[in-house]
C-alpha cells in the first residue's frame, strides 16, 4: 500500500499565480474546451515548478497526478514552453543592460549534465554532449549577466563537446556583441568580460580578455594585476550560473532530450525574473 504525505513547493504563490494565468491564457489561444484537461491550469503550474525547482522525476509527477506517462510528458513540455517564452532575447537582455547604465556585462559558459548521449560527433569514437574539459556528457548554455550577478539571458543548448567560443558563435552571441557596439564611440561600448575561453575574440573592441601567458614566458606585474581586477568583477558571472542551478534542481542532472536543454533553462530564467526581480543599479564602466 502507498504512503501519502503532505509537501510544500518552496515558492512564491504570487510567482505561482502568475504561472497559472500564462497557462490559462495559452489554453485561450489554443482554444482548449473546458473540461477537456484532467489539470487545472493551477495544478499545471505546480507540476512544471515541481521538476524545475525540486527537480522531481516525471514518473512521480505523472502517478502523483494519475496521469499516463505520455500525457504527463505533454503537460511539462507545454508548460515549459510557456514559460520559455517569457525569457528575454539576446537583443532584449543587452539593451536592459544599457538601459540599466549598466558599463558591462558577463559573458561565460556553463555545462548542464545530462545522462549519456550516444551520439557520435565529429570526432570518431567520441560523443557528440561528451565534454573534455569536464569529462562528462552534458550542453554548453552560454550565460549573460549584469554586473552584480544577476542571470539577463540564456542560449539555446549546444553540443558538450564545443568549447565557449564555438559555442558564442554558433549562439548568435558573437554576431550581437559586435552589432550592439556598430556606430558609437568607443567610450560607450557595452563591454563584455569574458575568460580566456574567448581568446579568439580578443580582437573585438568590446570585449575584455584576461592576458594569457606566453609560451615558455610569465606575465608581468601589470598584466597579473589586469587579471586580477577582470577576474574580481567577472566572478559575479559565475555567481549568475550558480544561481539558476542551486534554485532549480531540474539542472543538476538532465535525462530528457539533450536539444531541449535550452527550453528547459529559459524556463528556468523566466522564472527567476519573475520571483526575484533585478533592483536596478547604475554601475560604472569595467575598465
Amino acid at each position: 500500500m502507498s504512503v501519502a504525505y503532505t509537501a510544500f513547493l518552496p515558492v512564491d504563490r504570487a510567482a505561482c499565480d502568475w504561472f497559472a494565468r500564462r497557462l490559462t491564457t495559452h489554453r485561450r489561444q489554443r482554444r482548449t474546451r473546458k473540461g477537456t484537461r484532467r489539470l487545472t491550469p493551477w495544478s499545471q503550474a505546480v507540476f512544471v515548478l515541481r521538476f524545475l525547482i525540486d527537480g522531481t522525476r516525471v514518473a512521480q509527477l505523472a502517478a502523483d497526478n494519475d496521469l499516463p506517462q505520455t500525457t504527463a510528458y505533454d503537460n511539462l513540455w507545454e508548460g515549459l514552453g510557456v514559460l520559455a517564452e517569457s525569457a528575454p532575447s539576446l537583443a532584449e537582455a543587452i539593451d536592459a543592460a544599457r538601459s540599466a547604465g549598466d558599463g558591462h556585462i558577463g559573458l561565460d559558459g556553463t555545462l548542464i549534465p545530462t545522462t549519456r548521449a550516444r551520439v557520435e560527433g565529429p570526432t570518431r569514437g567520441v560523443d557528440l554532449f561528451w565534454s573534455g574539459k569536464h569529462h562528462r556528457h552534458g550542453v554548453n548554455i552560454q550565460v549573460i549577466s549584469a554586473p552584480d550577478g544577476y542571470p539577463l539571458w540564456v542560449s539555446e543548448a549546444r553540443p558538450g563537446r564545443e568549447h565557449d567560443a564555438n559555442a558564442a558563435v554558433k549562439t548568435g552571441v558573437e554576431a550581437e556583441i559586435a552589432l550592439r557596439n556598430i556606430g558609437l564611440d568607443e567610450d560607450e561600448h557595452l563591454l563584455v568580460l569574458v575568460d580566456l575561453g574567448y581568446e579568439k575574440f580578443r580582437a573585438f573592441p568590446a570585449l575584455v580578455v584576461p592576458h594569457k601567458a606566453p609560451k615558455g614566458g610569465k606575465l608581468t606585474e601589470d598584466q597579473k594585476d589586469w587579471n586580477r581586477l577582470i577576474g574580481a568583477k567577472r566572478a559575479l558571472a559565475e555567481k549568475a550560473n550558480a544561481d539558476l542551478k542551486v534554485r532549480f534542481r531540474c539542472l543538476a542532472k538532465v535525462s530528457l532530450d539533450p536539444w531541449k536543454i535550452g527550453t528547459i533553462i529559459r524556463a528556468c530564467l523566466a522564472f527567476h525574473r519573475i520571483e526575484r526581480p533585478r533592483h536596478l543599479v547604475l554601475t560604472q564602466s569595467a575598465a
